[in-house]
């Protein structure tokens, strides 16, 4: 057992201040690995059906993967998990950067808190000690200081903190989790989760290291990724000029999210792109643990905007969403955007797309400034959208109704407001472009946590030979397929690319890695020592999607909440894409075939029985049948 992974899972109950640890097998991680697999199984064998995801009784899980902290390329990678106060539903969010990996030199395989704490708390992991100590002293602080007084009341600069900020005590429904300060589990409200526990922080030192069966046969393999990354064109843009390296190839297709998704071009694209950041604002590049390629980018801005770089600088998707997606060409106005979020812990693609909605209801005539506090939301209007990043944090003014989700929002504004509502389950749309890239859609409509792109498929990395399509060559799938095709090929593509990016998440592994699936397989086998498989690995990604889908069914969502905005399915206004839409019928036809190809009832949207036997988790089909004995 020594040889494999820790085998500790930390648990933490807040209200009475109790620290325990569970020791589950050999089996256990086995089974669940970890990240979303772990997460889905906490949350689906102690949570009871229908808590309040901002009560005491929700569970806060951080669930680091197999692999995480360990020396191979992206291996930094980790999750965080509970019932979602934004959707209701399944709730998760991965985040890089180096906290991940501490934990587990720490000796833990993950952290699960319950309760709420009567008066502000944090948690201190040192090695095997863990204690909860006061944090009235970090409470209503930004991030940056936060940081800088854990590291200075515990005399250790190496510290590794995670952090909900002053959004998550707020309970802003899209709270972000922050590591690191410049590294965010964005997505699904988990800060909020952490907020309402009074959880200010968990700060973590580990000297343990992770053990590794086989060290020789992890070696090998981590060798191969600097050599890739120098091989391969897309991580040299990545190095280069980070994930916002790719806009201009996003706009150049006609797939930049632009004012609200209606149109797939800009017109301001030039001004911010990841070259336009290179050549004016960048101060330097970050990574995080084990990563070769240093995507993360540090930005510095003086005289009207002060941004930073102790806060970063913006991604792909906080440039598209405070920028394109607002229609703001204002690279330096985006960059502050993203230090507020920053600062405060907001998931920037929410809080852009909730900004994206009020500008386009108010153009529209459908909010007044009588609604919004005497803000005139217009598109291209930089300060009117930084004010309103400052108002959603501290749940001032018009940002108040935006901090409750533009599901929520649309409700309180009426008048027809929710049909500009873009989201996918209560989760707003991430920056990418269903009608340049058609299978992405099925995962928009279908994944557990509402509209996603992290575990969902990007068509045209399949349309052209390369990388991409020699591994999935491994799967049986031979030929390219072109983005706008629905057909039983495509579907069957999208599966495979699903579960093996939920395989990621368990394993704790960044998506940007170039690892095929056989050497995937050799890391699992070198860090475990387990005589494991392609087959057996992909299983791991269907089990954590199948046990996801029955906790979402559980709290009272079905196969009917398997929806796509209405949006993509009408032509786009703009861009060189102009014209395209995703044909209904198409669409739903692809859905069915998919969830055929899942075994997932049509009415109810569960994984069957057998399905869920075949897993290897027949008590998720044992506790199925109880609760519907007792409807």
């Amino acid at each position: 057992m020594a040889d494999r992974f820790q085998n500790r899972i930390l648990r933490v109950e807040v209200s009475t201040q109790q620290i325990s640890r569970d020791e589950p097998g050999e089996s256990f991680f086995r089974t669940y690995f970890g990240g979303w697999g772990l997460i889905a199984y906490y949350l689906l064998a102690e949570l009871e059906p229908g808590v309040d995801p901002l009560g005491p009784e929700n569970l806060l899980i951080f669930a680091p993967g197999v692999v995480t902290g360990v020396p191979a390329g992206g291996s930094g990678r980790s999750a965080v998990g509970a019932k979602s106060p934004l959707t209701g539903g399944f709730g998760e969010s991965d985040v890089g950067g180096f906290w991940g990996a501490e934990l587990k030199h720490a000796g833990w395989d993950g952290i699960v808190i319950s309760g709420r704490a009567d008066k502000p708390v944090y948690l201190w992991i040192a090695d095997d000690h863990a204690e909860i100590r006061d944090a009235d002293q970090l409470w209503g602080r930004k991030t940056a200081e936060v940081e800088g007084l854990l590291k200075q009341e515990l005399g250790d600069e190496r510290i590794r903190v995670a952090q909900c900020g002053l959004a998550g005590e707020n309970l802003v429904r899209y709270a972000c989790v922050v590591n690191d300060l410049a590294h965010f589990a964005g997505r699904t409200g988990m800060g909020a989760v952490m907020g309402s526990k009074r959880l200010k922080a968990v700060a973590v030192r580990g000297t343990t290291g992770v053990p590794i069966a086989a060290s020789d046969k992890v070696r090998n393999v981590a060798r191969s990724v600097p050599r890739a990354v120098k091989e391969q064109p897309r991580h040299q843009i990545l190095k280069e000029h980070g994930t916002d390296g790719f806009l201009m190839g996003l706009d150049q297709l006609g797939g930049l999210p632009t004012r609200n998704f209606q149109e797939g071009g800009f017109e301001g694209a030039q001004s911010i792109t990841g070259e336009t950041m290179t050549e004016t604002i960048l101060a330097g590049r970050d990574t995080c643990y084990a990563c070769p390629v240093h995507c993360k980018r540090e930005v510095e801005v003086r005289g009207r905007y002060e941004v930073d770089p102790v806060y970063g600088g913006p991604e792909y998707e906080t440039v598209a969403a405070l920028g394109s997606s607002c229609g703001i060409d204002d690279l330096e106005a985006i960059a502050y955007g993203n230090q507020l979020c920053n600062a405060y812990g907001l998931d920037t693609i929410s809080t852009g797309v909730s900004i994206a909605w009020a500008m386009e209801c108010f153009e529209r005539g459908l909010l007044s400034p009588e609604d919004t506090g005497g803000l005139e939301l217009r598109f291209g209007d930089a300060e009117a959208m930084t004010t309103l990043v400052e108002q959603i944090a501290r749940r001032d003014g018009f940002g108040d109704v935006l901090a409750e989700g533009i599901v929520r929002a649309a409700d309180t504004a009426g008048r027809g407001t929710d049909r500009y509502a873009m989201h996918v389950k209560g989760q707003e749309v991430p920056m990418h472009e269903p009608r340049v890239k058609f299978a992405l859609n099925i995962g928009y409509a279908t994944l557990p946590t509402g509209a996603d792109h992290n575990h969902n498929i990007h068509d045209v990395a399949y349309a052209v030979e390369g990388p991409d399509m020699d591994d999935v060559r491994s799967l049986g799938i031979l030929e390219p397929l072109l983005p706008d095709y629905l057909g039983p090929e495509k579907v069957r593509l999208a599966k495979a690319h699903i579960d093996w990016r939920i395989f990621y998440n368990c394993l704790g592994l960044c998506n940007f890695m170039p690892y095929s699936r056989a050497e995937m397989r050799d890391l699992v086998q070198g860090v475990t020592g387990w005589n494991t498989s392609v087959y057996e690995l992909h299983k791991v990604g269907e089990r954590a999607l199948a046990m996801a889908r029955v906790f979402n069914w559980r709290e009272g969502f079905t196969a009917s909440d398997d929806v796509a905005p209405w949006r993509f399915s009408t032509p786009l206004e703009g861009g060189t894409a102009k014209g395209v839409a995703i044909p209904e019928d198409e669409m739903e036809t692809a859905l069915a075939l998919y969830y055929d190809m899942n075994d997932w009832d049509p009415e109810t949207g569960l994984p069957r029985a057998a399905k869920l036997h075949e897993l290897g988790i027949g008590w998720v089909a044992e506790l199925l049948s109880e609760r519907e004995d007792t409807q």
